[in-house]
Order: structure tokens, then C-alpha cells, then sequence
């Protein structure tokens, strides 16, 4: 099992959390099966933004980002050079330590789709 702690974040975990989750999978779905419902528009399929989390603790012991992860990334609101997808990071035994950014771009809600 791998712990995560997660931030305080005004919504969606007010007072932050310690989950434990199986190495194996996303740390989308590790949050989500935990109650924090962190946004997740393209449904985990790296075609948004929404669920960009900043790794403050355990970065370097996750697989590194692939191109189509970083080219979405520079559209996230709070760019840091510790940021990812959620939804692309898998988890491994690394303990990890993981902020959730107090906003988020949905393109599709905010009505930027392409045509």
C-alpha cells in the first residue's frame, strides 16, 4: 500500500487527508475511491487538465511524464515544476504528499471545445 497525504483544500478535503491505496494504479482513482472527489472532465484519459495535482513530497520516485502529459500541463492553472495529471501518475510504494490547486481550467465546462 501506498500512503498519501493530501493538502487541506477548501472543498474538496477541508482539514487535508492520509489515504492509503494500492500500488498499481492512478492517484486519480486512489483519491476518488476516498472520497475526494477531484474533478476529472475527459474522464481519466489525459485530455484535460482538471485533475492536475502539485506532488509536493515523492516527485522523483514516480515514472516521469510522457509528451502528451506536459503539453497539457502548460495549460494548467498553478503551473509548478512538481505538477501532474493525476490521472497519469501511477502509484508505486512511494509514500507521496499531493496538493490539489485551488482552481482548475475545464475547457469543455467554460465552453473552449474545439470546433
Amino acid at each position: 500500500m501506498t500512503q498519501i497525504v493530501i493538502l487541506p483544500h477548501v472543498e474538496l478535503c477541508p482539514d487535508g487527508a492520509v489515504i492509503d491505496a494500492a500500488a498499481g494504479i492512478s492517484l486519480c482513482d486512489a483519491l476518488l475511491e476516498n472520497g475526494i472527489d477531484i474533478e476529472h472532465a475527459c474522464e481519466k484519459s489525459c485530455a484535460c487538465t482538471t485533475c492536475h495535482v502539485v506532488v509536493r513530497e515523492g516527485f522523483n520516485a514516480l515514472e516521469p511524464s510522457e509528451e502528451l502529459e506536459d503539453d497539457l500541463l502548460d495549460k494548467a492553472w498553478g503551473l509548478e515544476p512538481n505538477s501532474r495529471l493525476s490521472c497519469q501518475v501511477i502509484l508505486n510504494e512511494t509514500p507521496l504528499v499531493v496538493e490539489i490547486p485551488k482552481y482548475t481550467i475545464n475547457m469543455a465546462k467554460e465552453g473552449h471545445t474545439k470546433k
